[in-house]
């Protein structure tokens, strides 16, 4: 294997030299530094990442912290994340804070962060008051996805336009009675995106002058297993909502399973809308709000690496023009597909029938 000697030989300068350049030191000159990337490529040489943190300060390395690893909207953003930093000659380490149930999660501690990172992309995670103050004691550079974290950029969607906008097309295609599932407990740990998504709901509802029924609002871990599990109990009342907006897509997968296994046809008995697209949406023909979620890691990453690089003569990405005041939202958009349908009504009877699918 190639030694940082051969490279200096091979580039016709000193071993410092040849430090100072692959660490992106701004006293060496571009010429310079170009012949040192040459000659260290052509020799394959791969610098220790021990040894180069120990020389820069720097450990290239930066600490993802999420609370679920294995759930859709967490591992698309994790993999672009890791992607994005990869371009830059960054690595990704995972800070994983899930605990044994979904309204939970571990405590972030210092043995977690400690001379570990160069900077930290926060995941979703509400910061306590605590772990707060440690990410200010140790002034590591942060983003956050999200939820907000104080004092650090965000990147985000409008979770409230999400859920308006799935109100919105029920209420498009006749509908009134009309359900929520996703709402979660008022102490759960993750609260503040399912709580958004429910007051777009209500208000949305609201604004249309449509009630709401307490009955036909479903408390759910987020997962498709819960959602078909609290779902029963909204399909065996007298007097049951003709469509169902849902939190995320994967409750929207546990609120038809149960639908099906109850002989409701969706979307002929029963309309479903779930938000984010996620990577099944479009095989299971799912009308959804999309969310996109590579873009955000995409995004978050390159803010940070900007404010990691920018003071470099390394090259770095761009701070992205949508960011404003720190805050970055991006769009959603309504994918009809074919668990929505028109209202129609029975010519006898006047109980609700559906009509065809918004999507042939």
């Amino acid at each position: 294997m190639s030694t940082i000697s051969d490279v200096a030989r091979e580039a016709g300068v000193s071993v410092a030299t040849v430090s100072r350049a692959l660490r992106g030191v701004s006293s060496v000159n571009g010429a310079t530094r170009e012949r040192v990337l040459r000659a260290a490529q052509a020799l394959e040489y791969v610098a220790s990442p021990t040894a180069a943190s120990l020389a820069s300060g720097r450990t290239r390395v930066v600490g993802i912290v999420t609370p679920f690893l294995t759930r859709w909207f967490f591992a698309t953003a994790v993999s672009a994340i890791e992607k994005t930093l990869r371009e830059y000659h960054y690595h990704a380490l995972l800070v994983d804070l899930e605990a044994d149930s979904a309204f939970e999660r571990q405590a972030l501690t210092p043995q977690m962060l400690n001379k570990r990172f160069d900077g930290l992309i926060m995941l979703n995670v509400p910061l306590r008051d605590a772990e707060l103050s440690l990410l200010d004691k140790l002034a590591l550079p942060s983003v956050a996805i999200g939820n907000p974290v104080p004092g650090r950029p965000l990147v985000r969607i409008d979770d409230e336009e999400a859920v308006r906008t799935a109100v919105d097309h029920l209420v498009d295609l006749g509908h009134s009675m009309i359900g929520y599932a996703g709402a979660v407990p008022p102490d759960a740990e993750h609260r503040l995106v399912p709580w958004g998504r429910l007051t777009g709901f209500r208000n949305r509802m609201l604004e249309h002058g449509l009630t709401l029924n307490s009955d036909w609002i479903l408390t759910c871990d987020w997962s498709a297993q819960d959602a078909a599990k609290q779902s029963m109990r909204l399909f065996l009342r007298e007097r049951m909502p003709t469509a169902v907006v849902a939190a995320s897509d994967e409750i929207a997968i546990g609120v038809m399973a149960v639908a099906n296994q109850l002989g409701l046809r969706v979307p002929q008995d029963l309309s479903v809308v779930g938000v984010d697209d996620f990577a099944l949406s479009d095989v299971l023909k799912i009308t959804t709000v999309r969310q996109d979620v590579v873009a955000q890691g995409r995004a978050a990453a390159e803010i940070l690496l900007h404010e990691l690089l920018s003071s470099t003569c390394e090259p770095s990405p761009a701070r992205p023009a949508e960011l404003v005041g720190d805050i970055m939202t991006l769009p959603t958009q309504l994918v009809p597909r074919r668990t929505s349908s028109p209202l129609r009504r029975a010519a006898e009877g006047g109980s609700p029938l559906l009509g065809s699918p918004t999507e042939s």
